[in-house]
């Protein structure tokens, strides 16, 4: 397990250096290091990235760097949105959702290697029906594969919202964290449909590893260059994406047979 723990901690680093991206190493992270089923991995993923983005945003929120009023318009159609993402979950096979999370892991390392928003300031007018449709849409994807969507949120309240980056990452990681526990709430009851329960154990563990990678992460990302950073996270996105993609797109194209086909 000793690799499930430093993996763990990748995911708190990734968050501390970039302020997102963490969590999208999560899902792999509880599938091919610790061997959790792909479902159970999901939910647990959205309970340890809630956990670690909650005590994240809490020093924004003492320095008052989060902007409530989109974390209204952005949070409250996201967390609908992963609701019904996790909803939909129970229509999916575990292998079309991780094919489903390959995809989204190449989306984040295209969106990584793009440049980074300039200003310091607000420089589009405000659009809450923009920000509204945006939140439902990540929100959905959130519920379905499992990541908080920072590489999504951030840009859209930046471009969208005409956040700065200093009100935008705080922000973001409040909206991460209360999508994530929205969704995490709902795959509860449908793995209990499913006669499958999530390990409280992993997800305290990989919480409290994370979370002090964060405050280590957040050290280190002081003296690095936050540009070199996205893109050398951005290159492993590609290879592990790739390598989630080749090792399950094969499965669902051929899926295995069922107990009723075998049965005739």
């Amino acid at each position: 397990m000793i690799l499930a723990w430093i993996g763990a901690a990748l995911i708190g680093l990734s968050l501390g250096l970039l302020g997102s991206g963490g969590s999208i190493l999560t899902v792999p992270v509880l599938v091919y290091l610790v061997g959790e089923d792909s479902k159970l991995a999901i939910a647990e993923s959205l309970a340890i990235v809630g956990g670690i983005s909650l005590f994240g945003a809490i020093p924004y929120a003492l320095k008052r760097q989060i902007d409530w009023r989109s974390v209204l318009y952005f949070g409250v159609p996201g967390v609908t949105g992963t609701y019904l993402g996790a909803a939909l979950s129970v229509y999916l096979s575990g292998v079309v959702q991780l094919t489903l999370f390959a995809a989204v892991m190449l989306l984040a390392s295209i969106m990584m290697f793009r440049p980074a928003a300039a200003g310091s300031g607000p420089a589009h007018a405000r659009s809450p029906l923009k920000i509204a449709a945006e939140g439902l849409g990540v929100g959905v994807l959130t519920g379905l594969v499992g990541v908080g969507g920072g590489f999504l949120i951030i840009p859209a309240l930046v471009l969208l919202g005409g956040l700065p980056m200093s009100l935008a990452v705080g922000t973001s990681l409040l909206i991460i964290a209360a999508k994530s526990f929205a969704g995490f709430s709902k795959y509860l009851h449908v793995l209990q449909e499913q006669n499958l329960a999530v390990h409280w154990h992993l997800i305290l563990i990989f919480t409290v590893i994370g979370i002090a990678g964060s405050f280590l992460g957040a050290r280190v990302g002081k003296n690095v260059s936050n540009d070199a950073l996205k893109r050398g996270f951005a290159s492993f996105l590609v290879v592990m994406g790739l390598y989630v993609l080749a090792t399950n797109v094969p499965k669902v194209l051929n899926p295995p047979p069922t107990v009723e086909s075998r049965a005739h």
